[in-house]
């Protein structure tokens, strides 16, 4: 009899191997939102020319851990500029390989840095795409990001519902067609209970216990609703790594809080299609965020 957990490791390992196997695709340009070497932003121009293009802001995944970089995103990035779309494919401060914070293995994410940096980027990026990429319209911006990418989507586009105490929080929401969101991170306190990439939750708020809840009110997207800004998330049934119920959780939370969050589910379909050029379910993605921008 076929063993279903073999199974399902297998088409992970597969998914993630196709996902994983193109090439980098370079920018167009680069520009630095800051000091540290990992305070940049990659652009990439629409392929068919065009002059007024949405900007799509990307973030990718990997726990929020510093093995994974923004390059594993480039092939989508190049994917969605050759839709048309101009995208700012965005770097930050990660955690360490070397286990600090109490936490065992690869440490995700640094506190506060990771979400310093991807505020600043966001706040910088007008400023760099009328500099650095004039085709973009950044009048129709759309934020989309991977797994912890989708985490850190999610909450910028929840600045304004921070407690008013919160170094990121801003008076008004941000301008933004919306959010699309795939496989997120969206739920901390469930992806902890599940065990979301090792813990990873805990680690990116510097630990378990008390200090973890002490922080989810300025970290935590499902805590930091409703946000006003049109939102979908995107989520394969088959997701192993980050399994569809922190997506539910996300949207049960929001229409708790009065808000309807699009929840688009992709059957047969694990976690890393969703980034992968070469996968059905990235151009359901690509759709998803044109329905926003244009």
């Amino acid at each position: 009899m076929p063993d279903p957990d073999r199974a399902a490791a297998a088409r992970d390992e597969a998914e993630e191997a196709s996902a994983f196997s193109h090439p980098a695709v370079p920018p167009d340009v680069t520009a630095a939102y800051g000091d540290h070497p990992d305070q940049v932003v990659d652009f990439y121009a629409p392929r068919d020319g065009s002059t007024a293009a949405p900007l799509v802001v990307a973030l990718h995944g990997g726990a929020w851990r510093a093995p994974y970089d923004r390059k594993h995103l480039s092939p989508f990035c190049d994917f969605l500029a050759r839709r048309g779309f101009a995208v700012a494919n965005v770097e930050y401060r990660r955690g360490s390989s070397v286990p600090h914070q109490g936490a065992e293995g690869s440490v995700a994410g640094r506190w506060p840095e990771t979400f310093d940096d991807v505020a600043a980027a966001f706040d910088a990026l007008p400023g760099l795409v009328a500099d650095r990429l004039p085709t973009a319209d950044a009048r129709r911006t759309v934020l989309t990001g991977h797994s912890a990418g989708g985490h850190l989507a999610l909450w910028l586009a929840s600045r304004h519902v921070l407690p008013a105490d919160a170094p990121w929080f801003t008076p008004a929401p941000p301008a933004l067609r919306g959010v699309v969101a795939l496989a997120p991170i969206a739920d901390l306190g469930l992806a902890e209970e599940l065990g979301v990439c090792g813990g990873a939750s805990a680690q990116l708020l510097g630990g378990k216990g008390a200090l973890f809840e002490e922080r989810r009110p300025w970290a935590d997207p499902a805590l930091l609703l409703p946000t006003g800004i049109a939102t979908t998330l995107v989520q394969g049934r088959r997701d192993t790594t980050v399994p569809f119920a922190v997506a539910e959780a996300y949207a049960d939370a929001a229409a708790g809080a009065g808000e309807v969050v699009g929840v688009t589910f992709l059957q047969e379909v694990g976690h890393f299609p969703l980034i992968d050029p070469a996968a059905d379910a990235c151009a359901v993605v690509a759709e998803e965020i044109a329905q926003l921008a244009w």
